[in-house]
C-alpha cells in the first residue's frame, strides 16, 4: 500500500517521528543494551530465554531504527493541504471504484499514526493517477494484473487525524 521510504509526512507526524527515532537511538539502545548484559550474567546463553528474547527485541529495534532514519531522510514534509478538493498528499480521498465507495488517506502511513484507516502512497499506481485530480474527476491507473482501473473522485478532505 504505502512506500515507507518516501512520501509526504505533516510537520506535526515528522516531529512525533524524530522524537520516536532519537528515543529508540538514545535511550532505547542503552536499555536494550542493559538488558542483554543482564542476562547474559546468568549464564548458559544457548537456554538463556531472557538473553534470546532481549536479542530480538534488539534486532527489531534496530530495523525500526533504520526504517525511522530512512523514511524522515526522504520525506517531503508539508502543511495539512487546503481544503479546495484537489487531491493531494494529505488528503483523506473518496473513490467510487468496482460500483463501491472507498475513502483512505493519500500519504504516508505513518500520518495516520496507528489508525485503521486505509493510506496509499501518491507514488502508489492508484495515488499517481488520482494524485492532482479534483472532486468530480474521473482516472485510471493499471493494476499489477494488467487490468485498467477507472476511480472517480468523490470527495477530498485534508486529513485532521
Amino acid at each position: 500500500m504505502t512506500d515507507t521510504a518516501a512520501g509526504f509526512l505533516t510537520q506535526e507526524a515528522y516531529d512525533r517521528l524524530k522524537a520516536e527515532l532519537d528515543q529508540l537511538s538514545g535511550e532505547g539502545r542503552i536499555e536494550i543494551a542493559r538488558k542483554i548484559e543482564e542476562a547474559r550474567e546468568e549464564g548458559d546463553l544457548k537456554e538463556n530465554g531472557g538473553y534470546h528474547a532481549a536479542r530480538e527485541e534488539q534486532g527489531k529495534m534496530e530495523a525500526r531504527i533504520r526504517q525511522l532514519t530512512e523514511l524522515l531522510h526522504n520525506a517531503v514534509i508539508g502543511e495539512t493541504p487546503a481544503d479546495n478538493g484537489v487531491v493531494e498528499p494529505g488528503m483523506l480521498v473518496t473513490v467510487e471504484m468496482f460500483g463501491d465507495e472507498e475513502t483512505f488517506l493519500l500519504g504516508n502511513r505513518e500520518i495516520a499514526d496507528g489508525s485503521e484507516l486505509q493510506v496509499f502512497s501518491e507514488k502508489s499506481a492508484m495515488g499517481a493517477a488520482i494524485n492532482g485530480k479534483t472532486v468530480g474527476e474521473t482516472a485510471s491507473y493499471q493494476a499489477p494484473n494488467g487490468k485498467t482501473i477507472e476511480v472517480k473522485i468523490l470527495a477530498a478532505k485534508p486529513y485532521t487525524g
